[in-house]
């Protein structure tokens, strides 16, 4: 015949202690130092049979314990500086109320998160929470996808162009450009001047695609190595220059 044993797990040795005082109806006042400290040591025990690992804090609120117990044990009780006997158990009393106090502070703000997460508004997470739990999962469906699902798709898509009334138009406008119309246009301007800067090509006619085109027309004749350009005067200004013909001695 075999049975199992189920110990409580308690968050700290303090939480440990108040279980005991409340199971037994305890005076925290007055604490029965053999007592509590022996209920102690066989709980700690008990998760050592067990094979739990016991947490360090545990193991030095025991030897507090045990000093406690050690000092009520002496027959010459300590005296503070006003001629009072020191009570042992004080410092563990005070911790033991302050303990109290906090956790009872804790567990009154656990119950009113809960009851404010209860509430309908904007902002709820649970409500959120549940409603991101409702939406179709994308991945899911994608497994499932058949041939008629497919046409089923294709034939709502179809449906909602057949009934739109505009037409899309795309316009397409030529524009009265070409490279090489503007390549010439180019070789035109510097035949009868040694160079000519950019800004001239602009100011002759200021207009976007233009000055594209001419641009585009000047870096075609500098890889045909008709031209050459130096760095000229102003802001993002050069200089395109005709290229002189190599003679053959």
């Amino acid at each position: 015949m075999s049975f199992e044993i189920k110990l409580p797990l308690f968050e700290g040795p303090f939480d440990l202690m108040l279980f005991f005082i409340e199971r037994d109806e305890l005076d925290i006042y007055d604490i029965p130092i053999f007592k509590i400290t022996n209920d102690f040591l066989e709980y700690l025990h008990h998760l050592e049979k067990m094979e739990i690992e016991v947490a360090s804090e545990f193991i030095l609120f025991a030897a507090t314990l045990m000093k406690i117990k050690s000092k009520m044990l002496i027959p010459r009780p300590e005296i503070n500086e006003h001629g009072e006997e020191v009570d042992p158990r004080e410092e563990l009393i005070r911790h033991l109320l302050e303990y109290k106090k906090y956790k009872s502070v804790i567990g009154d703000l656990a119950t009113l998160e809960e009851s404010q997460l209860a509430k309908e508004k904007r902002g709820n997470i649970l409500s959120e929470l549940k409603q991101l739990s409702k939406v179709d999962d994308v991945e899911a469906e994608m497994q499932d996808l058949d041939l008629y699902k497919l046409l089923k798709v294709y034939q709502k898509v179809m449906s909602k162009f057949a009934a739109r009334t505009d037409e899309t138009m795309h316009t397409v406008v030529q524009y009265p450009y070409s490279i090489e119309q503007q390549k010439d246009f180019v070789m035109d301007k510097i035949s009868f001047r040694d160079k000519v800067p950019f800004t001239e090509f602009i100011s002759y006619k200021p207009d976007k695609i233009f000055v594209i085109y001419t641009f585009l027309a000047i870096l075609e004749l500098l890889q045909l190595s008709l031209v050459t350009i130096r760095i000229g005067e102003g802001f993002n200004n050069f200089w395109v220059e005709k290229t002189e013909p190599v003679t053959m001695a």
